[in-house]
Formats: C-alpha cells, structure tokens, sequence
C-alpha cells in the first residue's frame, strides 16, 4: 500500500470504483493499442472490456465481503473464475496459418494478463496494476527487436518463390546450389487470363534457409534471378 495515498481510496466508495474503473479502462488501453497497431484481432476495445470486467468482478467480490461479512466467502473466488474463464476469449485469437506457423500467442497472452491487472485494480492493488502494466508494455514493444535478433540466428526462414519458365527453373537450381537451401513444397498451376483460359505454367515453390544464412542478401541476390517472379517470406 502506498503510504502518501490516502486510506479511503483503498475503501469501497462512489469515487474509488470511479477511480478503479477509470484505471482499469486506461491500462487496457494501453495494452490494446500496441495489439491494434500490429492489427491483431484483439484491440484496444477488447482488452479494455477484458480489464474492466476483471476489475468489476473484484470489485463486487470485495462489496459481498464487506457487505456480508457473518457469511465467509471467499473473497479470491470469482477473481480465480476470470483467470481460467478468460482463456476461453484467448483461445479465439489463436490462429493456425496455411503454413502451419501459430499466430495470436502474445494477444491471448495480453488478454490474460489485461485480466490480471484488472484483478489487482479491483482489489485496490494499484501499486502492481500499475507497474504490472508498463512491464507489460516494456515486453511486447522494446523486446521486439531482440526477439527478432534471436528468430534470425535461430530460426530457419521459409520462402515462397512463383517461377513462370523453364529457364527460370533452371536459373533457380542453379543459384541455390550453393546455398544451404531446403526445399518444403512443390506445386504446379495453370496461369490464367481473365477469360480463364490457361496461358502458361507457374511452378510455386517452398524453400528453406538455413539459420546463419544472410537472409536479407539471399533475397536480393534471389530476386535477381531470370525467370523468378516473386519472392515472399511465410
């Protein structure tokens, strides 16, 4: 408890729900509005409604308690509700792409820990809602370049390159000789004009880049290649 506040904000009272509410609204905005910026399924409204709804069932918690206290509940009960119920609205932001990479990890991770702040907001911890969601924020915005820094020397990278020739093709095999190239897919489609009539064939193919690889020079050296049209990172 922060010693300078006064006691009565820590006491259920018209201003202090204010407050709580006002609070909770602002730390999962903060935290929406990264996740809306990188146009996420879940924004700024969501978390806002998730840290405010968390905030509200402490709120009320704490009300029973002091309201009915001959009755012995259970003050952390409902709050322990959230924590598991709000893995249900995580879950929906979760996505498997068409290349088997999972997406919405970190937004079903930001909707609980949005939760979780509202918990401490409705209970009058303010102190830990308030660091809680700064730390938050320190994760998912300035450790993003150190994450990428690691997922470039760790992980392989994956391409998805259309060649229209066969001279492409043979351009192409060549260039990746000697590279530590894997390939992952091979598929061949039928090029068509708006009239659906079939003008040439397209050779799609998936490849595989070594971790240690300059990814950034393959890709400008790739692109310089006779007969590869496009060239784009899954």
């Amino acid at each position: 408890m922060l010693d300078y506040l006064p006691t009565e904000i820590y006491e259920l009272s018209g201003f202090t729900i204010t407050f709580r509410v006002v609070l909770a609204i602002f730390v999962g905005g903060l935290i929406g509005t990264e996740r809306d910026i990188k146009n996420r399924a879940a924004g700024i409204r969501t978390h806002m409604l998730v840290c405010l709804g968390a905030t509200v069932v402490m709120m009320t918690n704490q009300y029973i308690a002091e309201t009915y206290p001959e009755s012995n509940i259970d003050i952390t009960r409902m709050g322990a509700q959230v924590v598991s119920g709000i893995g249900f609205l995580g879950a929906g932001t979760i996505l498997v792409t068409s290349h088997n990479r999972i997406r919405g990890l970190t937004t079903a991770a930001g909707l609980w820990a949005a939760a979780t702040l509202g918990l401490a907001i409705g209970i009058g911890f303010y102190e830990l809602a308030i660091i809680g969601s700064f730390s938050i924020l320190f994760i998912v915005i300035l450790l993003r370049p150190f994450k990428q820094f690691v997922q470039d020397r760790t992980e392989p990278s994956n391409f998805t390159l259309l060649i229209y020739t066969v001279g492409g093709i043979e351009n192409f095999l060549e260039f990746t000789a000697d590279e530590e190239v894997k390939f992952i897919n091979m598929s061949i489609e039928n090029e068509q004009d708006d009239a659906n009539k079939t003008i040439g064939t397209i050779l799609k193919v998936t490849i595989e880049l070594a971790p240690e690889s300059q990814k950034e020079e393959f890709i400008k050296y790739l692109k310089t290649v006779d007969g590869v049209n496009h060239v784009v990172e899954i």
